[in-house]
This record gives C-alpha cells, sequence and structure tokens, in this order.
C-alpha cells in the first residue's frame, strides 16, 4: 500500500485544515470572525450586487440548501441586506451594506496574507505551476461535487 501522504486526497485535506487555520488566524488578528465561505459570500456579493441565493450558491460551490445559514450570519453581522426579488417572489436578492463593503475592504489584505501564508514553502514559479495545476485537476472534476462551481447567468 502507499504511504498515505502520496495520496493527493490526504494532502488536499491536509493543506485544506492548515488553509482553514491561517485564514482564522489572519482575520481575527484584522478584527474579525468570519469563515472562509462567508469571506467568499461577501465577496462574490460585493462582485455581482443583487444576485439570488441560489446564484450566490454556485458561484462560491456551496450547497444551496445551507446557503441561506451563511447569508443570515452576514446579515445578523450587518454586511449584507437580503430581499425578495421583483422578478422572482420566491428568490432572494443579495447586497452588500456600507458595513459590509468596509469590512470587506478591511478583510481582504488579511486574507490575501493568508494565501502568502499557505504558500510560503513555494517560490514565485512554483506557486504559479501549483495554482495552475490545481485549477486544472479541480475544474476537471468540478461536476462530480454536492456543489459544483458555476458561474454568474451573465458570465455564460
Amino acid at each position: 500500500m502507499k504511504d498515505l501522504n502520496d495520496f493527493p486526497g490526504h494532502l488536499i485535506r491536509r493543506l485544506q485544515q492548515i488553509a482553514v487555520a491561517v485564514f482564522h488566524s489572519e482575520v481575527e488578528a484584522a478584527g474579525f470572525d468570519i469563515t472562509p465561505v462567508q469571506f467568499a459570500a461577501l465577496s462574490r456579493v460585493g462582485t455581482h450586487p443583487g444576485i439570488d441565493q441560489a446564484t450566490l450558491a454556485g458561484l462560491i460551490a456551496y450547497d444551496r440548501t445551507t446557503i441561506a445559514g451563511v447569508v443570515d450570519r452576514l446579515v445578523t453581522k450587518g454586511f449584507l441586506s437580503r430581499e425578495i426579488s421583483a422578478s422572482d417572489r420566491r428568490a432572494r436578492v443579495l447586497h452588500m451594506t456600507e458595513t459590509g463593503r468596509a469590512a470587506l475592504e478591511r478583510l481582504t489584505p488579511a486574507v490575501e496574507h493568508a494565501q502568502t501564508v499557505m504558500l510560503s514553502g513555494l517560490d514565485e514559479t512554483e506557486t504559479e505551476d501549483f495554482l495552475r495545476l490545481l485549477k486544472k485537476a479541480t475544474d476537471a472534476v468540478n461536476d462530480l461535487s454536492r456543489a459544483p462551481l458555476r458561474p454568474a447567468p451573465k458570465d455564460r
């Protein structure tokens, strides 16, 4: 049997554990209590104002049935507002608040620094290669996910 450290799944899980720990350390140092998924949601609403929750779930590759809880927490923090869609009464559209914009502006450098820390064992060329290969591997199996990444309707 192969050594466990030769299994990509094991290494990906370990890197995910490290990534979450580093993320939390950096954002807490910046004065925030926010998860990686909440940051992803906040960031995507910032770039796609007025999107509905289902579209947001696809944009961050998150389960559609549990995205409401993520949005609830961001609304409670005052970062997002949620209202009933004018075109589909079943849908909820999302907008970033001024508080959310200010938070995102302060969070972004901390999150960017976390990315640098996560890959600090790689030089610049290795980082570029790693990200290119990680994107390629992820894209190739995206549809196997319970929550595949989906572009926004206008991005398609």
